[in-house]
């Protein structure tokens, strides 16, 4: 399998992941073609960007353009929260409506699921900062891409994103990466952006988390509206299992929910399905 890692100039976090990640190994320089630097460890390549990661849509067409073929792509990023608070976290990327913030409206990219869900194990893991919250966030921004992606990120302001020792942290979870492929892959329903329980689900069982649609992507939505998001998200991560916070939920919209995953011919999943972690 070969991993794009990709660092945009623009953003100290990105460019401090990256530093951190040529401190730790051996790489080739590949070049650049002429806009885009490239350079490669083993089967990983990293590509340094001079724009925001955001809006540099179809970079997969552009590396292919310098012979870079990759399985799938990481995206090394900061993280912008008015609460300010110290966060490591990991997202798959897409727009469920409209497209404010890069990629295309209504349009999910593939999400990375099994090594998205093994970056946030090990960001928890490695974590050694009192007071840092450590999560997946829901689906949600650019670019558009083609291939499974996800984001890692630090966050959340300007007093975070230059921390050093936390660039190093997700520098060791990429370099350490290796993911759970025989884990089945659920879509998560419900629950809000920094999504805790499916965070949680995700630390104790066997459960790799691909696209998550939060409450508030479902406000107001008509049951088609609903459908179409449902069906989104379980194709861009190739699944038909849904997980639901249902504790997120009034009794009504829930069994809404259980209604249409229903109609939509998926299966729902409840931890009591699920297999536990062998935690060591």
């Amino acid at each position: 399998m070969t991993r794009l890692l990709v660092c945009s100039e623009p953003d100290l976090p990105s460019v401090n992941m990256r530093s951190s990640l040529l401190s730790m190994h051996d790489w080739e320089d590949l070049g650049d073609d002429g806009v885009n630097r490239y350079c490669a460890h083993g089967d990983t390549v990293m590509v340094s960007i001079p724009d925001t990661h955001i809006r540099h849509e179809c970079l997969d067409e552009t590396v292919a353009g310098f012979g870079i073929h990759p399985d799938e792509v990481v995206f090394m990023s900061r993280h912008s929260a008015k609460s300010g608070t110290p966060a490591l976290t990991v997202h798959p990327i897409g727009n469920y409506h409209e497209n404010d913030f890069g990629g295309r409206e209504r349009t999910l990219v593939p999400a990375a699921s099994a090594t998205m869900t093994d970056a946030l194990r090990r960001i928890v893991a490695y974590n050694d900062m009192p007071g840092t919250q450590t999560c997946v966030e829901v689906t949600h921004h650019g670019p558009w891409l083609d291939i499974p992606t996800f984001f890692i990120e630090i966050g959340s302001d300007e007093s975070n994103w230059g921390n050093m020792h936390a660039a190093e942290v997700l520098a060791h979870v990429l370099s350490d990466l290796d993911p759970d492929t025989g884990s089945p892959v659920a879509v998560g329903l419900g629950g809000g952006h920094y999504a805790p329980r499916f965070t949680d689900i995700a630390l104790k069982y066997r459960l790799n988390f691909g696209h998550m649609i939060p409450n508030y992507q479902l406000e107001g939505r008509d049951d088609e509206d609903v459908l179409r998001m449902l069906r989104q998200a379980c194709s861009a991560s190739g699944t038909r299992l849904v997980y639901v916070h249902r504790k997120s939920m009034k009794k009504p919209e829930e069994r809404r929910m259980a209604e249409l995953i229903a109609s939509a011919g998926y299966e729902q999943v409840t931890s009591a399905d699920l297999e536990p972690l062998n935690v060591n």
